[in-house]
């Protein structure tokens, strides 16, 4: 399955707006609240999702 980038950035930005405090700069934490917040079958989207927080997380 291919994960089209906007709809990581859209997820991402929805997660972050919803749980701002539910997410840190840590890779491996915020990989495991994203699997338990979403319903996101593929691990590799979950991992993109979380990745794209992080980095989100570290710039701000």
């Amino acid at each position: 399955m291919t994960s089209d980038p906007n709809d990581v950035i859209s997820i991402g930005n929805r997660l972050l707006k919803q749980y701002p405090d539910a997410f840190s700069t840590e890779f491996s934490a915020n990989r495991d609240v994203v699997r338990t917040m979403t319903y996101v079958s593929s691990n590799r989207l979950r991992n993109r999702i979380a990745g794209y927080i992080t980095r989100e997380k570290r710039s701000s």
